[in-house]
């Protein structure tokens, strides 16, 4: 005797459309709230470092206080470089520009309104580095070459070379930037403009944390506040 088995009716077209059609609501339904999740992530974690000159950022990071207690660390990038511009060479090719030179200087001024008294600097020994050194600072300026070696530069190596109250300032590289950026949750950061700075500072747990960047044609504005 043969039992006899009740299979469930085939689905007709009109309920495939149907279900098709609600997998495709689902589908739209995810990818909004994913759009929403990416963009609520990139509004509190930005792609790079705020602009210190943007409003308050700076006075918000407690920065000009730090400066003047020698908790600050910058991390400056040198100037225009020759090999990469149509621009007169300072001197030799794997230098920086007279342009690059000048901007320089201008920094150097805006960085001396901030008060050098308490500040050291170290410069990596490439001639484009040592170039900006002088330039920012109007003489040469010691170098080092841990400075020049981005792909093992952390920030506790940065820190282990800062004394207690006194600021420093490390005249660098682009890349050796972008790896201090990238540990510390910037791994997407724009690449640093000529003669621009990151700023570090400690925390309320005396952690170094970045507080932003600076570029160039910012410092004048900087120097102004810090006046205020």
């Amino acid at each position: 005797m043969h039992q006899h088995i009740n299979l469930p009716p085939e689905p007709t077209a009109g309920k495939l459309l149907k279900s098709a059609n609600k997998f495709r609501v689902l589908l739209t339904a995810a990818a909004i709230v994913v759009s929403l999740l990416l963009l609520t992530g990139y509004t509190y974690w930005p792609r790079s470092p705020v602009q210190l000159a943007a409003g308050e950022n700076m006075r918000k990071a407690g920065l000009y206080e730090s400066w003047k207690k020698g908790e600050v660390v910058v991390l400056v990038r040198h100037g225009e470089r020759c090999d990469r511009s149509d621009n007169e060479c300072l001197g030799p090719k794997d230098g920086i520009t007279r342009n690059g030179s000048q901007v320089s200087a201008q920094v150097g001024h805006s960085l001396s309104q901030l008060g050098l008294a308490q500040t050291d600097v170290l410069a990596s020994p490439s001639t484009r580095t040592e170039q900006t050194a002088e330039s920012l600072f109007g003489h040469p300026v010691a170098s080092q070459d841990w400075l020049f070696d981005c792909q093992k530069m952390n920030l506790s190596q940065v820190m282990a070379h800062k004394a207690s109250h006194r600021n420093l300032v490390l005249v660098t590289h682009s890349g050796c930037i972008s790896q201090i950026e990238s540990k510390q949750g910037y791994p997407h950061a724009d690449t640093s403009e000529y003669d621009s700075a990151v700023f570090i500072s400690l925390d309320k747990r005396s952690r170094p944390v970045i507080r932003g960047v600076l570029n160039p044609r910012d410092w004048k504005q900087l120097a102004m506040k810090a006046g205020d």
